[in-house]
């Protein structure tokens, strides 16, 4: 339970939740850097009870594990809960049982804190006890507490982020090799940036989660993963790779939290041509990046790795050292008034677009193409016509403009008879874009 700030005992207790490749890192990290912990936090971190599914499991951390549960969350004498199961059950029953009983509790759960981290909060919060998740959104990368509490002073207008490694890797191969995405996507998988079912990464969704977090931090607003629009990479090409760079942008999957100045909040995760003079087209391999564009402060970008053992493990174990401290000095978890903020539904967020046509090779062709953009209210920004016969292409990139409005234009391209088909299409995130 948790420690009276007045009692002079110098040792607390650390239960786990799950030994996987985060939860060994964190053991690790715990039994050998002890003593500069220790220096750190005042009093020593020990491991206790460590709860696996299968105890018969070899592994390469050498602790004693079981599959009880009560022998950490509620049980006497465990000061701080780490969970590191993944997924929402059971690890939100474990954890308000947790916080209830009055341990603090220290999670790398996104899917979790992007889905209840309200009510975890809430309960944190009447049983004065700390909730952390710095490790729930970037892996080593410290985001969440200087969203919540160096730019306390400031107002956050975006956040734009790097959010996932391995659709970052699989775009940096495909950007510097010219590569398609099936084989990248297979080299991901075979080198272990990539799950035997990548759909988490490559469909958007690990994404959108951080991004809901982001949001619900950045704008003190109530933002959950349903909120989130999401498109993940999978139909991203070599062509539209080589259209972007000869254009002077690269393709990133961004996760972006706007807050609007109705006050209504635009969430949404999808491949974007950024500039390369923006300094999220310098991220390659499996990196993050999140970029946070403030009043005061200005623009800020945090930058590291976003996931595996060791970096992940970093941001877990400097959440159980602020917890402990927090324990220690009778400390309790900030309370933030979270107001409520419409999310603004993507068809009215203000957007440009990369269009490719294939178009028929026949004069008036572009004059009708630009009819039907006018006729919806988008203008035209760049327009490059390229082949001939059977490969007539048009490659255009709009003005900002109303999503809703670029949607509708493209469902009319299709059902001109000049064009073929809409081969591609695609946000362009430009700030030199009013």
């Amino acid at each position: 339970m948790a420690h009276d700030p007045s009692n002079t005992q110098r040792t607390l207790t650390v239960g786990l939740l799950g030994l996987g490749v985060v939860g060994s890192g964190v053991a690790t990290l715990l039994r050998d850097h002890a003593d500069e912990i220790a220096g750190r936090v005042g009093a020593r971190l020990e491991i206790g009870p460590v709860v696996v599914r299968d105890v018969n499991k070899s592994r390469d951390v050498d602790v004693a594990v079981t599959d009880d549960v009560s022998t950490v969350v509620g049980a006497e004498g465990v000061d701080i809960v780490v969970e590191v199961m993944g997924g929402i059950d059971p690890a939100r029953e474990l954890l308000t049982r947790a916080l209830k009983a009055g341990q603090s509790v220290v999670t790398a759960n996104k899917e979790l804190i992007s889905t209840h981290g309200a009510e975890l909060l809430t309960a944190a919060q009447e049983h004065s006890v700390r909730l952390e998740y710095e490790a729930a959104v970037a892996g080593a990368i410290p985001i969440i507490k200087p969203m919540r509490e160096s730019l306390a002073g400031d107002r956050v207008r975006k956040v734009l982020g790097i959010l996932n490694g391995t659709t970052n890797y699989i775009l940096t191969r495909m950007t510097e090799e010219g590569a398609e995405l099936a084989p990248v996507l297979a080299d991901a998988q075979a080198l272990g940036y990539a799950e035997a079912d990548p759909t988490a990464d490559v469909g958007g969704h690990d994404a959108a989660a951080k991004a809901a977090i982001l949001a619900s931090l950045a704008f003190d607003a109530h933002v959950v993963r349903d909120d989130v629009y999401t498109e993940g990479i999978m139909s991203v090409t070599a062509t539209d790779i080589a259209n972007a760079k000869r254009m002077g942008y690269v393709i990133k999957l961004l996760g972006i939290a706007e807050e609007h100045e109705d006050a209504s909040i635009g969430v949404r995760v999808h491949p974007a041509w950024i500039p390369t003079s923006h300094p999220l087209a310098s991220i390659r391999e499996a990196y993050n990046a999140i970029f946070v564009e403030a009043d005061a402060a200005g623009d800020l970008m945090f930058y590291g790795r976003g996931a595996g053992s060791l970096p992940t493990a970093s941001a877990v174990v400097g959440d159980v050292v602020t917890a402990a401290r927090a324990m220690l000095a009778g400390e309790r978890l900030p309370s933030v008034a979270v107001a409520d903020k419409p999310i603004r539904p993507v068809d009215e967020e203000i957007v440009q677009y990369y269009l490719l046509l294939d178009v028929a090779d026949e004069a008036g062709v572009l004059s009708r193409v630009a009819a039907t953009f006018g006729d919806h209210d988008v203008s035209i920004k760049s327009v490059w016509q390229e082949g001939e016969g059977d490969q007539a292409q048009l490659l255009l990139i709009t003005h900002a403009a109303r999503e809703g409005n670029v949607r509708a234009c493209v469902e009319a391209l299709k059902d001109l008879s000049d064009v073929n088909a809409i081969a591609s299409s695609m946000r362009v995130e430009d700030r030199r874009e009013g």
